[in-house]
C-alpha cells in the first residue's frame, strides 16, 4: 500500500520496535497528507464519531434507532456501567452497531422515546445482571483481588463475558447488602486467577511476592497444579532459594507429579542455579525421559559450578543418547569451552552448528565470538561475525566485548559507530563497554558523545552505567564531570563509590579521596576491597601514615585485610610512608603474596636505601617461583640501579628477553638507566638504540645517562636527534641537557641551549635549570656572572644554588664570595655542614691559615 503512494521499500522500518526517527516522521507526515483527500486514512477523533460517522455515511442512524426502540432486549444497556465516555450507551449484542444518547445528529423524537422507555417500569441491565450474578455466583469470575487497573470489571460472566463493578454508582444498595452476607467459600478465586497473579509476578521480576502468593495459597488450600509449580520453581531460581525450591520440591512428590518431564527440567534448573548440583543431577537421573531442556539445564548448572569439563562430557552424552540439541544446548557447551580453555572442542561444536541450521541464531553466534576471543582467536571471532548477514545488539556486544579484551579499544569504538549506522540500538551492556573503551584509551570527546546518547537512551540513572562515566570522566582527567555524575545519582552502590575515588586518587586528590570514604560511611554504603585498595593507594600519594593505619583498621573490621590486593597495597602504603617494618609484618602475615605484594616491598627497600635487601628479596622471588610482570622487573632494575649491581642487572635483562618484555617501553627505559648507574654506558646506549618506541622518558635517561659519565658531546647529539624526529620535550630534557653541557665544559653550547629553554620550546626555567646555569658559568671562571644570575633569579633560589656557587668558588679560590655564599647557605639552614666545610676549604685554598677561627666566628654570628 505505502509503495503505491510513493513509499520505495528502502524507506520502510526495519521492524516496529527499532525504525528510525526520520522512518517514522515520514509515516505521520503520509498519514496527515493523505487525511485530507481519502478519508479513509483519517484518523477518527473519537470511537463515538467513529460509529457515527459509518451511519451517516450509509444514511442509516434513524433506522438504528428505529431497530433499538423495537426490541431493547437485543441491546446491551451500557449507560450506568461504562467507565469511558467514548463508549457508546447501546450496542447490539449480534452486529456490535452502537447509539450514543447525546448524540448532535440523532433524531429530535429519540428523546421523548427514551424517557417513555425510562417510565415504562423497565428494570435497568445493571439490576437485573446482579440478580443473575447473585443466583449464581459460580458462574461468574472474581477479579476484585487480582485487577491492577480500576476500570477493570469486579465480576464477569463465564460464558457471556457480562461485567459488573461493585462500587459503581448504578449498583443497587441491595446487591451490595447481598454481597457482603455471601459466606467467603461461594466467591473463591480459581485456579486460573491465582496462576494468572503468580505468572505476573514471576514476568515482573517480583519473586519474593510470587513465594508469598504461593503461601497464601496453600494456606487457603488451593489445589496446586502443574503450572503453578513450575512458576514457583522459576521464582526459586531467580532469587537462588534452595530452601524454598526444596519445599515446594516435596510438594511436587505429594502431588504425584515427580514423573512429569517438564517439571523434572524445572527442579534440574532451579538445583542448578542455586548451586546444588548434586541435588540437580539427582533429579534428572531420576527422570524417565530426559529431553534436551533437561540436559541444558545439567550442562549450565555444572558451569556455574565451575566444572566446565563436566558440561561437555554431558554435551556428548546427551548425543549419545541421540538427543538432538538445540539453540540452548549449544550456547551451554561453547560457554564450557569458554571457561576452559578448549579451543578445539570449540571448532567442533562450531561445526555441529552449522551442519544443525543454527549458525544465524544470534544467541549462538554471540556465544561463539565470546568462545573464540576467550580462546586468544580473535580472527576466528571476527569471521563467525562477519559471516551471520544480520546482527542483533547481543551479537554487537560480544564483538565488541572480545575487541576489549585483546587491548584494541579503538577498533571497539569504530565498532560502536558501525552498529549505530545499521540502525541497531545499544542497550546498557553496550554502553558499558564503550565507555571502558574510552576511558582506557583516554577518549574524551569520544566518552562525552557517548554520554549524550546514554541521556537520549534514558540509562543516565542507571548505576551501573553512572559509575562507568564516572570512571570515564574521572580516568580521562575530567573531574568536574565525574563529580557531576556521582553527584546526580540517585541511587549510589558501592561501585558508583569506588569509582569516585579512584578518579580522585589517580588525579592526586588523595585528601579528597579520604574524605569521599567518611561521606561514604555515613550513607550506610559498605566498603569493598577495591574501596580499601583506593584509599590505601591514595594515603601513599599523600604520605600520611596515620590515615593508613586508620584504612588498615578498617579493613581490619570489614575483613578485607586479608585480601591479597588490599594486602598488597598495605605493604606499599607502608613502604612509601617510611615504615618498613610495618611493610614487612604485612608482607609477613599473607597467607598468599602476589607478584604485585612482592613488588611493592622491592619497591620499600629501595626507597628506604636498602637496595641490598631488595634484591635478597628478589631471589626468593626466584627460588619461589614468582611469575614476575613487567612492574616487578621495572622494582628489580630500580633496586640494581641504587646499588650498581651490574650483574645482577644483566641477569635480570636476559630474563626480560626470556619472558617478552623486552619491547616494553618503560622496561627499556629502566634497562638504560641501570646500564648508565652501573657505569655501562656503551650497554644503555645499545638498549637505547634497540628500542622500538620511545616517550620523552626514553630520551631524557639516555641524555642524563651522557651527562652523568661527562659525554656532553654524546648528549648534545641525542638532543638533535630528538629534534630531528620530532619528540616531545620538557624540563627534565634541558635538565640533562645542560647538565651535561656543564661536566664537559661546552660553555657555548649550554649558554645557546639555555637561551632557547623558553624562546624556541616554550619551557619555563625552573630553578633546576639556573641550578645548571650556575654550576656551567662557575666552572667556567665565570663566577660574577653566576652571581648575577643568582641575584636576577626569578624562581626562588635553593640551598643547592649556592652550594653549585659555592664549590666554584673553592676551584677558582674567591673566599670573598665564597663567604658570602656561605652565609646564605647557613641562613637557609644552620645546621647543614656543607656550608662550614667548603669556606674552611676556600680559606685553605687560598693560603689563609687562620681560616677554622675565621670559620668559627661566622658560626658564632649564626
Amino acid at each position: 500500500m505505502l509503495a503505491a503512494y510513493g513509499f520505495l521499500p528502502g524507506f520502510a522500518c526495519q521492524d516496529r520496535q527499532t525504525g528510525s526517527a526520520w522512518t517514522k516522521r515520514a509515516l505521520v507526515d503520509f498519514f496527515k497528507c493523505n487525511s485530507v483527500c481519502n478519508p479513509q486514512f483519517a484518523a477518527p477523533k473519537s470511537a463515538k464519531y467513529s460509529s457515527f460517522s459509518r451511519a451517516a455515511q450509509n444514511g442509516n442512524e434513524e433506522e438504528l434507532w428505529l431497530q433499538f426502540f423495537s426490541d431493547p432486549s437485543e441491546w446491551w444497556d451500557n449507560r450506568l456501567t461504562k467507565r469511558n465516555p467514548n463508549y457508546p450507551d447501546f450496542k447490539h449484542k449480534t452486529t456490535k452497531e452502537g447509539l450514543w444518547v447525546d448524540s448532535w445528529s440523532k433524531p429530535p423524537w429519540v428523546k421523548e422515546k427514551l424517557v417513555d422507555v425510562a417510565n415504562s417500569g423497565q428494570e435497568t441491565t445493571t439490576e437485573q445482571l446482579w440478580k443473575k450474578f447473585l443466583s449464581d455466583p459460580s458462574e461468574w469470575w472474581d477479579f476484585r483481588f487480582d485487577k491492577t487497573n480500576t476500570r477493570y470489571p469486579d465480576f464477569r460472566h463465564k460464558r457471556t463475558k457480562e461485567a459488573l463493578w461493585v462500587g459503581g454508582k448504578a449498583t443497587p444498595k441491595w446487591a451490595k447488602e447481598k454481597l457482603a452476607a455471601l459466606p467467603p467459600n461461594t466467591l473463591e478465586r480459581s485456579i486460573f486467577l491465582w496462576n494468572s497473579k503468580l505468572l505476573a509476578f514471576v514476568k515482573n521480576g517480583q519473586h519474593e511476592r510470587a513465594l508469598e502468593l504461593f503461601q497464601q495459597m496453600q494456606v487457603e488450600g488451593v489445589r496446586l497444579d502443574k503450572f503453578t509449580f513450575m512458576q514457583v520453581l522459576k521464582a526459586c531460581s531467580s532469587i537462588t532459594a534452595l530452601e524454598e525450591g526444596r519445599h515446594v520440591h516435596a510438594q511436587i512428590i505429594n502431588s504425584n507429579y515427580e514423573a512429569d518431564i517438564t517439571l523434572g527440567n524445572c527442579l534440574a534448573n532451579m538445583y542448578s542455579k542455586c548451586g546444588s548440583i548434586e541435588d540437580a543431577c539427582r533429579v534428572f537421573n531420576d527422570m524417565e525421559m530426559c529431553n534436551v531442556v533437561g540436559w541444558s539445564a545439567i550442562m549450565q548448572g555444572y558451569i556455574r559450578c565451575g566444572k566446565g569439563e563436566n558440561a561437555l562430557r554431558a554435551f556428548h552424552q546427551m548425543q549419545l543418547e541421540r538427543v538432538l540439541p538445540d539453540s540452548t544446548a549449544f550456547v551451554a557447551a561453547l560457554n564450557a569451552c569458554s571457561t576452559i580453555g578448549a579451543l578445539e572442542e570449540g571448532r567442533c561444536i562450531h561445526a555441529q552448528v552449522i551442519e544443525s541450521g543454527y549458525e544465524t541464531d544470534v544467541f549462538v553466534v554471540s556465544c561463539l565470538v565470546n568462545m573464540y576471543s576467550e580462546n586468544q582467536s580473535l580472527e576466528d571471532a571476527c569471521r563467525t561475525f562477519n559471516e551471520v548477514a544480520l546482527h542483533d545488539v547481543v551479537c554487537w556486544n560480544a564483538m565488541i566485548v572480545a575487541f576489549m579484551k585483546f587491548g584494541q579499544r579503538k577498533k571497539a569504538l569504530q565498532l560502536f559507530k558501525q552498529m549505530q549506522r545499521e540502525f541497531v540500538r545499544p542497550n546498557k551492556v553496550t554502553f558499558v563497554s564503550v565507555l571502558n573503551a574510552c576511558a582506557s584509551s583516554m577518549a574524551l570527546e569520544e566518552g562525552k558523545r557517548i554520554h549524550v546518547q546514554i541521556i537520549e537512551a534514558g540509562y543516565e540513572s542507571d548505576c551501573i552505567v553512572g559509575a562507568c562515566l564516572v570512571d570515564m570522566y574521572s580516568k580521562c582527567g575530567d573531574l568536574k564531570n565525574a563529580c557531576m555524575i556521582f553527584n546526580g545519582l540517585l541511587n549510589r552502590d558501592v561501585v558508583c563509590w569506588n569509582s569516585m575515588m579512584a578518579g580522585y586518587v589517580k588525579s592526586g586528590h588523595g585528601k579528597k579521596a579520604l574524605e569521599l570514604y567518611q561521606q561514604m560511611q555515613q550513607s550506610q554504603v559498605e566498603p569493598t576491597g577495591h574501596t580499601f585498595a583506593s584509599l590505601l593507594n591514595a594515603c601513599s600519594s599523600i604520605g600520611s601514615l596515620k590515615d593508613g593505619v586508620r584504612v588498615h583498621l578498617d579493613a581490619i573490621k570489614s575483613g578485607c585485610e586479608l585480601n591479597t590486593v588490599v594486602a598488597s597495597c598495605l605493604v606499599d602504603m607502608y613502604a612509601k610512608c617510611g615504615s618498613i617494618e610495618d611493610a614487612c609484618k604485612v608482607f609477613d602475615s599473607m597467607p598468599t603474596r602476589d607478584v604485585v605484594a612482592w613488588s611493592a616491598m622491592v619497591v620499600g627497600y629501595v626507597k628506604c636505601g636498602q637496595g641490598e635487601k631488595a634484591l635478597e628479596l628478589f631471589r626468593q622471588m626466584q627460588d619461589q617461583h614468582v611469575e614476575l610482570d613487567s612492574t616487578a622487573f621495572v622494582c628489580v632494575l630500580n633496586a640494581c640501579a641504587n646499588v650498581a649491581a651490574l650483574e645482577v642487572g644483566k641477569l635480570t635483562h636476559a630474563q626480560i628477553i626470556q619472558k617478552g618484555y623486552e619491547l616494553d617501553t618503560a622496561i627499556g627505559n629502566c634497562l638504560v638507566d641501570m646500564y648508565a648507574k652501573c657505569g655501562s654506558i656503551e650497554d644503555a646506549f645499545r638498549v637505547f638504540e634497540n628500542m622500538s618506541t620511545r616517550d620523552v622518558v626514553s630520551w631524557n635517561t639516555m641524555i642524563a645517562g651522557y651527562a652523568m659519565h661527562g659525554l656532553g658531546k654524546e648528549a648534545c647529539c641525542i638532543f638533535e636527534q630528538m629534534k630531528e624526529k620530532d619528540a616531545r620535550m620538557d624540563s627534565v630534557t634541558f635538565v640533562g641537557l645542560l647538565s651535561a653541557c656543564s661536566h664537559a665544559g661546552r660553555f657555548d653550547e649550554g649558554h645557546y641551549y639555555f637561551e632557547c629553554l623558553s624562546s624556541l620550546h616554550g619551557i619555563l626555567a625552573t630553578v633546576e635549570h639556573y641550578n645548571c646555569m650556575v654550576d656551567l658559568l662557575g666552572r667556567s671562571g665565570f663566577l660574577d656572572e653566576a652571581l648575577d644570575m643568582i641575584k636576577k633569579i626569578s624562581c626562588r633560589p635553593t640551598i643547592s644554588t649556592f652550594l653549585t656557587l659555592l664549590g666554584a668558588c673553592r676551584i677558582h679560590g674567591n673566599s670573598q664570595m665564597g663567604e658570602w655564599l656561605a652565609k646564605q647557605v647557613l641562613a637557609l639552614d644552620p645546621k647543614n655542614p656543607s656550608g662550614y666545610v667548603l669556606l674552611s676549604n676556600i680559606y685553605a685554598s687560598s693560603g689563609e691559615w687562620d681560616s677554622g677561627e675565621r670559620v668559627q666566628q661566622v658560626k658564632i654570628k649564626r
